[in-house]
């Protein structure tokens, strides 16, 4: 007992003993509720069991695949636009001698702004009305508003644009991070034998990067995944749910419709996606930093 008192678990129990009352417990309650009835408005049915029933009704529930492919598809187009923007940021900026680190400090200001404000921002300027992007384009003769948050297509690629717009620094910032850790011998070298500037980057820069490129893109997906502030400030899943994600669906499920339940069993099989993307570019990162040590 002394040993105990005496080692480093009595320094950790405090931290331990709050992480299982935030964590821990109300992970396990969840998971249980997964497998029951369990609304709002019936506590009772917090304590009947019924198997897999929820996720058994999940597999035949079409608006939860409709909602998921969305989300699938939302983060591979906003990861991928998120890397192409960040990379061409990070590049021009490591390309500026004078000025540098004020570039550097101004291009983290997106990611400062919390996601509840940034989309009320963006719903302001797509708003149909008095929205700045109507407005601007009614000065190039566009007279007619456009419904960019009434129309399912438009409105999905303005919560997209709102997304890229707010997290392409970190893309930018950790892809900037690498290029200035690239040695600068091979890329001289590379010159001196006659490569041009794109052989350059393609066979020396971004092989060097593709680390830092997965690092990002791990960060990345499991923060789109989970994609609500965003999605519920701008149209809160409407018009007609065509801009539902995985997770305003979820709350719309546990809070509107008090089915706390099946929201819990939506919400692991959402886990099991964000595991997968995790998974995958950690791979990925692995087998990049591997072939850059071959090299």
């Amino acid at each position: 007992m002394r040993k105990f008192l005496n080692g480093p678990w009595v320094l950790l129990m405090p931290t331990l003993i709050i992480l299982t009352c935030v964590v821990l417990l109300p992970l396990l309650l969840s998971l249980w509720t997964s497998f029951t009835p369990f609304k709002l408005t019936k506590p009772d049915t917090l304590y009947r069991f019924v198997g897999f029933r929820n996720y058994e009704r999940l597999i035949g529930d079409i608006d939860f695949w409709i909602a998921f492919g969305r989300t699938v598809l939302f983060l591979a187009i906003a990861l991928n636009l998120e890397l192409v923007f960040g990379l061409g940021i990070a590049l021009l900026i490591n390309k500026i001698t004078y000025g540098q680190r004020t570039l550097r400090t101004l291009m983290m200001f997106p990611m400062m702004f919390s996601p509840i404000l940034v989309g009320f921002q963006w719903k302001y300027i797509f708003n149909d009305n008095i929205g700045l992007m109507n407005n601007f384009l009614r000065e190039f003769g566009v007279i007619q508003p456009i419904p960019w948050l009434v129309d399912g297509i438009l409105a999905n690629v303005s919560i997209m644009a709102a997304e890229i717009w707010s997290s392409t620094s970190v893309f930018a910032i950790l892809l900037l991070a690498g290029l200035l850790g690239i040695p600068k011998d091979p890329i001289e070298a590379a010159k001196v034998d006659g490569c041009n500037s794109w052989q350059v980057f393609k066979n020396i820069t971004l092989p060097f990067l593709m680390p830092f490129v997965f690092i990002a893109m791990t960060i990345r997906s499991l923060d789109v995944a989970r994609a609500y502030d965003i999605v519920q400030m701008m149209t809160g899943g409407g018009p007609a749910k065509r801009t539902e994600l995985l997770w305003t669906l979820i709350s719309r499920t546990g809070y509107v419709d008090a089915k706390m339940g099946m929201a819990n069993a939506m919400s692991y099989i959402s886990i099991f996606l964000s595991i997968a993307f995790t998974f995958f570019f950690f791979y990925k990162l692995v087998e990049a930093r591997q072939r850059l040590s071959y090299e």
